[in-house]
């Protein structure tokens, strides 16, 4: 059973991952004992998150911008000039903007697009050389490919923030067509799609009692999700437990979702 759930000597990139959904995640997989890159447009911060997770295994910084597809392609050289194989990416860094309908600018709408959207796109076909390589290592473990969707991309939430909505359906149905094109490649494309957790994105409504007494109503299990929540279903979807999964997008929300 250990083996089936485990991702160590696997290498890891995952963006965004030195706060947020993506520390949770890139933690995990350091202490499941994998080799994790993670990236931040925030070169400080980027090491300083490495060097603390570093205490439980081996975690490496890889600072960089991925506000557009050229800073996308250089922070993928920069990853092929370390490493010839990758076998889990985790494309988490995101961007979001909150107004109402009648205020909400055009300027909202590029920036959210290019990080949500056609950032994962860009790094994943810039790093398909290592990916293949990640696959063609063990026919039955593929290579992985974890897209960070949201449950705002499958139900209708209310959120006002009319751009990071439609990114995120974006990237779930962009996620089934990568699926369907890398599966020869013995590479697999799945997405996790979070309700709410204790994150930037969430730190607005948490910092109101009422909002989040509100939120939590709302949540069928009367909860924010946790590290443990979201770590479990990445090594869940990293390791050989779930090897024969692609394609699928995986909500865990509390209940929101599939409970109405």
């Amino acid at each position: 059973m250990t083996e089936l759930f485990s991702v160590k000597g696997k290498t890891a990139l995952v963006t965004g991952g030195c706060r947020g959904l993506g520390r949770m995640i890139s933690e995990a997989l350091v202490r499941g004992g994998a080799t994790v890159y993670v990236t931040s447009r925030k070169a400080a911060a980027c090491e300083e998150a490495a060097r603390e997770m570093s205490e439980f295994g081996t975690c490496l910084a890889l600072p960089g911008e991925l506000d557009t597809p050229e800073n996308v392609v250089a922070l993928a050289g920069r990853f092929r000039e370390r490493e010839q194989r990758l076998d889990i990416l985790v494309n988490n860094a995101g961007k979001t903007w909150g107004a109402p309908l009648e205020t909400f600018p055009d300027s909202a709408w590029p920036g959210v697009m290019e990080v949500n959207v056609q950032a994962p796109f860009t790094l994943i076909r810039e790093l398909l050389p290592t990916l293949r390589a990640g696959g063609q290592a063990d026919r039955e473990s593929p290579a992985r490919i974890i897209n960070i969707g949201s449950v705002a991309g499958e139900t209708v939430s209310r959120l006002k923030a009319f751009s990071y909505t439609a990114s995120k359906a974006a990237i779930h149905h962009l996620s089934r067509e990568l699926a369907a094109e890398l599966v020869e490649d013995n590479i697999t494309v799945n997405v996790i799609a979070p309700g709410f957790f204790p994150s930037s994105m969430t730190k607005h409504v948490l910092q109101d009692e009422a909002a989040t007494k509100e939120m939590l109503r709302d949540i069928p299990l009367h909860r924010l999700g946790t590290p443990e929540d979201i770590g479990g279903l990445a090594i869940f979807l990293c390791s050989r437990a779930g090897a024969y999964m692609t394609g699928q997008i995986l909500a865990i929300d509390g209940g929101l979702s599939g409970c109405r």
